[in-house]
């Protein structure tokens, strides 16, 4: 159950509606998560930073290594929508999100994915030097302030109990007991 309702378009205003207009041109973009958002323009707008810090990423990283590293910070941040979503985005590029292969390169991402999420205190040398190996010290620099924008929608999205749009039900990450049959 919501902790906080979808701010109604009635009460959201006209700059907030143009806001939820202009994303929800593309499929799925006004989702619940940005509705909830609409309560306070100031958060919405914190938040929308993770679009222009992504486009940085993806055109140093490329599409799929750039979701493998957003789908690795959900996962391990246990967040239903954003880790449903990029199980949609892996899916839909004709990957099995359950049996991912991973280059080295991939494995270092998705593997400082997981260590923001689970202590960003404790990235060690040998983690930072596989990034390094192939990401100049402006790239990490991106990287990392997109993962915590990342990191700050599944906060929100836990917190708040923000309910799973409809659209990624079916990319839902099946039931432990469905993933071993």
């Amino acid at each position: 159950m919501p902790r906080i309702d979808l701010l109604p378009e009635e009460t959201a205003g006209p700059q907030i509606n143009a806001t939820l207009v202009r994303l929800g041109s593309e499929p799925g973009a006004a989702t619940h998560m940005k509705r909830t958002l609409a309560h306070s323009p100031v958060a919405l707008q914190a938040l929308l930073e993770w679009y222009p810090l992504y486009h940085n990423v993806d055109a140093f990283l490329g599409r799929r290594a750039t979701t493998l590293f957003t789908h690795a910070i959900s996962t391990q941040s246990d967040c239903l929508i954003c880790s449903s979503f990029f199980r949609r985005w892996l899916t839909e590029a004709g990957e099995d999100p359950d049996h991912l292969q991973l280059d080295e390169r991939e494995a270092a991402l998705v593997a400082f994915g997981r260590q923001l999420s689970a202590d960003s205190n404790n990235v060690d040398d040998a983690l930072y030097a596989r990034l390094a190996h192939f990401l100049t010290p402006r790239q990490i620099v991106e990287l990392t302030a997109f993962g915590a924008l990342m990191l700050a929608t599944n906060v929100f999205n836990n917190a708040l109990r923000v309910p799973l749009d409809p659209y990624l039900e079916p990319f839902r990450r099946p039931e432990p007991a469905a993933l071993s049959t």
